[in-house]
């Protein structure tokens, strides 16, 4: 999908298949290990901890593998990314593996193959025009030679986005969308991506140069007070059209902004895709979902339940995922701090944040040792009288976590982004 990429967010928010899929095998490998005699203690076991509390039981040589794709392809030649992991062995720390050096490519109905492009990490991009009159399938072929493909997929001319907006509450702020179904698309899917401007405690306007062993004023280029950070959603949103009113979906709630967040401390994006799913893979997505939502339980319905359309061809080996096409419909909104005013913004991260009150004068040993090593910043001039007037001879400081707003975002601006 357009500007999936993100920074900040840990691997398992990244790869939302893995997590799950790792909880309820582990319990399902532990059961089938124990043997007849202590099955029944097991899953006693499983029922009260759901496979959360640590066991290390002796695995032996069998391990697991299974394959995890997901990813929905745009028709209009809009970057879209394809995820290939692999689910990890019981002994790793991680929730899944990136698979490398895939070959992966869309063959279409008439003999046409449209290669993607590894970028990765596991994630393979498309940008290519589709048409509406063929159909596809994914074909994948791994280092390895395992081979895997999906089903006929048709793809689906998403409906437009009517609106979205946002409305403020004493709880904080819902963005939503207002779309409307047909009778090619019934069923919707929608994923976000969030950036917003990060700022810190203070503004420093002043900078310690190494060259010339003096502070200086900062230049616009060496600003540290405005910083960007992005994050793409992790969750699932899903809704069926036809169970409204002429297939209206009104104000859909796409996500929820807490009162005081840091999102809104000055101006917050979200860049919201919109995509239409077949009928039968809402069941996919809707037991994705709960999964996501309650990782971990023993009750939760089996990998074989969810394969989706993702199969291996000529082999045994086993694979989870859901590869849709389509038209993907976006719409960007901006808030500002002032358009949701009072926002009152309090970080957690800038507790014990302030200037210091004795200052570090020109020429010290202490002002050379705190700006030098960079565990401080000078945020403000001290005057004092001299002869010959009065004149900056010295700085207070403050500590560099609390005035460098690149310890938490990029200074780089984001292509789309614009200003008030």
């Amino acid at each position: 999908m357009t500007e999936w990429e993100g920074s900040g967010m840990d691997e398992s928010r990244k790869w939302p298949f893995a997590g799950w899929l790792l909880a309820i095998t582990r319990c399902i490998h532990l059961i089938r290990k124990t043997g007849k005699e202590t099955s029944l203690l097991l899953l006693a076991s499983l029922f009260t901890l759901s496979c959360r509390t640590p066991f290390d039981p002796e695995v032996g040589d069998q391990r697991i593998s299974i394959l995890v794709v997901e990813g929905y392809l745009d028709t209009d030649g809009k970057r879209s990314e394809l995820k290939i992991s692999r689910m990890a062995e019981l002994d790793s720390s991680n929730a899944y593996s990136p698979e490398l050096d895939a070959m992966v490519y869309l063959r279409s109905s008439s003999g046409t193959d449209y290669h993607l492009e590894e970028a990765g990490n596991g994630v393979y991009v498309f940008e290519q025009v589709l048409s509406f009159d063929q159909t596809y399938r994914l074909e994948i072929e791994l280092q390895n030679g395992e081979r895997y493909q999906s089903d006929e997929i048709i793809p689906i001319n998403t409906p437009e986005i009517i609106d979205a907006g946002f409305v403020k509450d004493e709880e904080g702020v819902e963005v939503f969308v207002n779309t409307q179904g047909d009778e090619n698309a019934d069923d919707f899917l929608w994923t976000f991506q969030e950036d917003w401007i990060f700022r810190p405690y203070t503004l420093v306007p002043f900078i310690y140069d190494k060259t010339l062993r003096e502070v200086r004023p900062r230049t616009e280029a060496e600003d540290i007070y405005t910083c960007y950070r992005t994050e793409p959603n992790p969750g699932i949103l899903l809704e069926t059209s036809s169970r409204f009113q002429d297939q209206v979906v009104f104000r859909q709630t796409i996500t929820e902004i807490p009162e005081g967040d840091e999102r809104i401390q000055a101006r917050y994006s979200i860049l919201i895709n919109q995509m239409a799913i077949p009928s039968d893979a809402v069941k996919f997505w809707e037991i994705l979902k709960k999964n996501t939502e309650e990782i971990g339980s023993i009750f939760s319905p089996l990998p074989s339940v969810i394969a989706g359309n993702i199969h291996s061809v000529g082999g045994e080996e086993s694979a989870v995922g859901q590869v849709n096409i389509g038209k993907v419909r976006q719409r960007r909104i901006y808030i500002n701090r002032i358009d949701v005013s009072p926002w009152n913004y309090v970080n957690e991260l800038f507790y014990g944040c302030y200037i210091e009150e004795e200052p570090l004068l020109i020429g010290s040993f202490e002002l050379h040792f705190k700006f030098e090593n960079g565990t401080h910043l000078p945020a403000r001039p001290f005057m004092g009288d001299l002869a010959i007037g009065t004149s900056i001879i010295g700085y207070n400081a403050i500590e560099t976590r609390c005035g460098d707003c690149r310890l938490y975002g990029s200074k780089v601006k984001p292509d789309f982004w614009e200003d008030e």
